[in-house]
């Protein structure tokens, strides 16, 4: 499936008020992306971080759920993902041919 795809699919499924885009999805990221630390603590804690199979598809279901808050927020902001993961790339290729890779800030 192509990210472009997932998006829209993802959109037709989305229900929440349009006063509240980019707000709605942002605390929807925020809330999965916990869910997605705590199956990892909980494993590290109860199992030694021994990541099972069975753990290892309860996690990627979790991330699911984040993709679908990043295709939400991304389309509220009026991008596509296509357009957020090449701003990415590019933005994180542009570090490393800056040898920028390592230390802190957003503009670096």
């Amino acid at each position: 499936m192509e990210m472009n795809e997932y998006q829209e699919q993802a959109l037709s499924t989305a229900v929440y008020p349009q006063a509240l885009r980019i707000v709605y999805p942002a605390l929807g990221l925020a809330g999965e992306t916990g869910e997605v630390a705590d199956k990892v603590k909980k494993e590290v804690r109860d199992r030694a971080a021994a990541f099972s199979p069975e753990t290892r598809v309860e996690i990627a279901k979790e991330l699911g759920d984040v993709m679908w808050y990043i295709a939400a927020m991304a389309h509220d902001l009026g991008f596509s993902l296509e357009e957020i993961a090449q701003m990415n790339v590019a933005k994180v290729f542009s570090r490393k041919n800056r040898n920028q890779i390592h230390g802190e800030g957003d503009n670096r």
